[in-house]
């Protein structure tokens, strides 16, 4: 394989509390993964994003982190992670490991040697501030999960910044020995054969070193904002590429919250030398209300116009500089068929026709575990939700600030919590659904019944095979990775169809994303036109019923 080897892959990312148990303590570990490298095979992925799976208090689900070198028991340990590179090696599969450089968990060493004083190798790691002459906040800026961003230290008698929860500080970046203690650890794993990095909210780690209020028209006490694309970022992640990612042929995709495409370019134009790909978040807001007090909980149906028009602006601004990352679910995204589509009477279609607009554009796909046998949100209530970001918020909105019901608060939650896509892994209509024989971490989507792995491969409407025969293209069709594409019919609220062109050959992509039929003149036009891939059985010439989706080869 070149070194741009995930320009022609496929990559599957495994949330392993959530994915097998082997040891029957209800949560998944290592050997689960390694366990179940004959099935990922079969799907056809190229490479595993594996989410943290290092020592940590689990406060945000392994996303904090208290030793970087150390396996979390509850996973395995150190022996069973470079035997899970092996064999996934064997198979053909690479290992992409997820890093978490903004902020460590507040049990890391680094933390509790750096909250002892002010003077010592530690000191500087974090971020501290002595409180106003009133004894308050440093600045009114607020943490994602809710309240402020800087918590009191008797210890230290200082505040420290934390972007999330209070266990979570954010590093100081702007000390040259947090970065090398970084570095260090990506070459401690690359020794064991990790292949490249997923790499979390990368483009907070540069702060603005003037720590001023952010802007606040709603008159809040807190304010979130502000947190990314800092004075020293591209300087930062530049000298990482340069200290790790190319001396070793490490792939990376960097999460990139706030980033809009043209922004983009910076970070990955190959000339620039920072990062393979990012993550945008902007078409994933594509179902909130624009500017709303209660953010990502004021929910409203999703903008198909808008989503066509910022995954068109990322395919144009990126052309010839750079490469996107494509994605619909991943463990802080809700399942796009309950999400978007319809996972009450078109599940299977829902499922599939998402798959086909994202697989058919030009980057490389990433796959969510479920999402290959169009698993759903579960309804739950909200006692049933564990995740920080919804508690906090839920006490910020509904309880404190009053800003939003319990009633709408859990409307949203069933829609977009990020406990949505970290239900157990459904295996079987058996107990648990195969997936643990112990007490489940974390409660079971009821539908496993009916939607899991063995009934969709049996079932004449498989979605694991639809994923797979995208999968198969992708790595036999030179047009999925170098074509271009073409955006048609922009302003229709229901259809997404654009065109790939290479070389001699063209495509059109098509599908309906809504869940009534549409008669479509332009299908007329190609109905001599060989299909690459369908998710109903007959094609009727001129339409296109609920969640159809197309690709055709058209004629010359």
């Amino acid at each position: 394989m070149t070194q741009d080897w995930w320009k022609n892959a496929v990559i599957y990312q495994i949330y392993p509390k959530s994915f097998l148990d082997t040891d029957n303590d209800g949560i998944g570990d290592l050997n689960g993964i390694d366990k179940k490298l004959d099935y990922l095979k079969k799907l056809g992925v190229d490479a595993l994003w594996i989410s943290p799976v290092y020592l940590s208090p689990q406060v945000d689900n392994g996303y904090d982190i208290a030793d970087y070198r150390k396996i979390d028991p509850m996973f395995g340990d150190n022996a069973d992670m470079k035997h899970l590179i092996s064999d996934a090696h064997n198979h053909g599969i690479k290992i992409i490991m997820d890093l978490v450089a903004n902020h460590t968990s507040d049990q890391s060493i680094w933390f509790q040697e750096s909250k002892k004083s002010r003077d010592n190798y530690f000191s500087d790691f974090y971020i501290w501030k002595d409180a106003k002459e009133d004894g308050s906040e440093p600045n009114n800026w607020g943490s994602n999960f809710g309240g402020s961003a800087w918590t009191y230290c008797e210890e230290r008698q200082q505040y420290y910044l934390h972007y999330y929860g209070k266990q979570q500080p954010d590093l100081n970046w702007e000390n040259p020995r947090v970065r090398q203690a970084i570095y260090d650890v990506m070459r401690y794993w690359k020794a064991h054969g990790v292949d490249g990095w997923r790499m979390d909210v990368i483009t907070s780690i540069s702060k603005n070193q003037n720590f001023p209020d952010n802007a606040n028209p709603h008159g809040l006490k807190y304010v979130v904002g502000n947190q990314n694309n800092g004075p020293r970022m591209h300087e930062f992640i530049h000298e990482m590429n340069q200290e790790v990612l190319e001396p070793f042929h490490m792939m990376s995709v960097g999460e990139a919250p706030d980033s809009k495409s043209k922004d983009t370019r910076n970070l990955v134009d190959p000339t620039r030398k920072e990062l393979n790909m990012v993550f945008t978040f902007e078409h994933m807001h594509v179902d909130r209300k624009p500017g709303n007090v209660n953010g990502r909980w004021a929910i409203q149906p999703v903008d198909i116009v808008q989503l066509k028009k910022i995954l068109f602006d990322w395919q144009k601004n990126l052309e010839d500089h750079g490469w996107n990352a494509l994605y619909f679910e991943n463990h802080d995204r809700a399942r796009t068929p309950s999400r978007w589509g319809n996972d009450k009477e078109y599940r299977y279609e829902s499922a599939t026709a998402f798959a086909t607009i994202l697989h058919g554009l030009k980057g490389t796909p990433f796959v969510y575990q479920g999402e290959e046998i169009g698993m759903t949100n579960p309804e739950f209530d909200l006692n049933d939700y564990e995740d920080i970001e919804l508690t906090t918020n839920y006490k910020k909105l509904v309880k404190d600030e009053k800003t939003i019901s319990s009633k709408d608060f859990l409307k949203a939650a069933r829609k977009i919590s990020r406990d949505n896509a970290r239900t157990p892994m459904q295996w079987n209509d058996k107990a648990n659904a195969g997936f643990t024989t112990g007490k489940p971490w974390f409660k079971l989507n009821p539908d496993y019944s009916s939607i899991n792995v063995e009934k969709d491969l049996s079932s004449s409407k498989s979605v694991f095979k639809y994923y797979q025969k995208l999968i198969e293209l992708r790595h036999t069709n030179d047009i999925l990775e170098f074509g271009n594409a073409k955006l048609l019919m922009p302003d229709d609220e229901d259809i997404f169809a654009y065109t790939r062109q290479y070389k001699n050959q063209k495509w059109l992509v098509i599908a309906n994303l809504s869940s009534h039929s549409r008669s479509l003149e332009i299908l007329n036009k190609f109905n001599e036109s060989k299909i690459v891939i369908s998710n109903y059985e007959e094609i009727k010439t001129g339409l296109l019923r609920p969640y159809e989706a197309l690709i055709l080869q058209l004629s010359k």
